[in-house]
């Protein structure tokens, strides 16, 4: 049993943050006392945690104090807004934003992959993109028998990587179709109900999005292969919860699909799901709410004898974002290194 702490979710109206509270509760968390921030728009709404309803306030320069562990999921703008308080506070913030994922002195922790790395953090912990999460959970325990040359991989990623109001308005924008009426848009950017769009976040000089970048960057920082070679082409689709990815990977040699196949079936964090005699494999609504990232379909790149062919579906709003961050506080925990003396980092 540990001690328990004081814990704040900052944005805890969002998707990610109501999923953080479900998750502190079905896990047990060893809370003293939880305290639910958000906006001012957001402050004085009341949420339900074992059986109470906690009232939420909006954040300030003392929502910290006697705090000793920040979950934040309210976007990149608002945790480097309170990133130096909450570090100056004591506290250590475990960030699902992407402000602090590549800063060289932030740990970007994948439990199941690269735990020893918490040891190193000073205050802040960021939590990767939700794709490469999925997408690092399914494939490290290969990397590890035999590292990885290449990887490309597309993604077709659901309304909920966009938020709660995303997945509502996809909702709505179907009830309008049905009707014989035209979709508005105003959470994305086109319509995404009966429709696809390559990822809407901003282009990169490369001709890469942003999203497509994330799965570059934060994937070589946590295998810890700076020089890992990764294209990623991303996909937003109607899908309200889930994500899926076709990942194509690249070996020095040849990797048997059998032993492909044992090696997922005994990693943590995955579950191998395949049936080819009915060509059912991972579907999103096999994923939605569940914590494994669910594998199958794989097999020989026919076009490379040295590559193999993986699909993947896994929750975003889970394992992909608010179970991620639960389960780097639980390691927190379990090695002691929620207690620290304030930091010197400076963000």
């Amino acid at each position: 049993m540990f001690k328990p702490v004081n814990v704040a979710i900052l944005g805890a109206t969002g998707a990610v943050g109501t999923e953080l509270l479900e998750l502190l509760e079905s896990r047990n968390f060893p809370l003293n006392n939880l305290k639910l921030l958000a906006s001012s728009r957001s402050a004085g709404t009341h949420l339900k945690f074992k059986g109470e309803s906690i009232k939420v306030e909006a954040v300030d320069e003392k929502a910290f104090d006697d705090v000793d562990l920040v979950l934040a999921s309210a976007g990149g703008s608002t945790s480097k807004a309170w990133a130096q308080t909450i570090v100056d506070s004591g506290a250590v913030m475990v960030d699902n934003s992407s402000a602090f994922r590549m800063n060289p002195d932030v740990p970007l922790i994948v439990p199941e992959i690269n735990p020893e790395a918490a040891a190193n953090h000073q205050g802040i912990i960021a939590n990767p993109n939700c794709t490469t999460i999925l997408m690092a959970v399914a494939i490290y325990p290969l990397h590890q028998v035999q590292p990885i040359e290449r990887i490309v991989v597309s993604t077709y990623q659901s309304a909920s990587g966009a938020g709660a109001r995303a997945m509502e308005e996809v909702k709505i924008q179907s009830q309008a179709i049905l009707k014989g009426e035209d979709p508005k848009a105003e959470i994305l950017p086109y319509p995404l109900a009966f429709n696809l769009f390559p990822h809407n976040s901003p282009l990169t000089e490369t001709g890469y999005c942003e999203e497509e970048m994330k799965m570059v960057n934060e994937t070589r920082k946590i295998f810890n292969t700076p020089h890992l070679k990764i294209t990623a082409t991303c996909v937003r689709v109607p899908v309200l919860r889930a994500h899926s990815e076709a990942i194509n990977l690249e070996f020095k040699a040849p990797f048997s699909v059998a032993q492909a196949r044992e090696i997922i079936a005994q990693s943590p964090g995955v579950q191998l799901l395949e049936d080819w005699q009915k060509n059912y494999f991972p579907m999103p609504i096999d994923a939605s709410g569940k914590d494994d990232v669910l594998v199958g379909r794989i097999r020989q790149d026919i076009s490379d004898p040295n590559g193999l062919e993986l699909w993947i579906c896994g929750d975003q709003i889970r394992k992909g974002a608010a179970l991620n961050a639960v389960q780097i506080a639980e390691l927190l925990m379990e090695k002691s290194l929620l207690n620290i003396a304030k930091s010197s980092l400076k963000v």
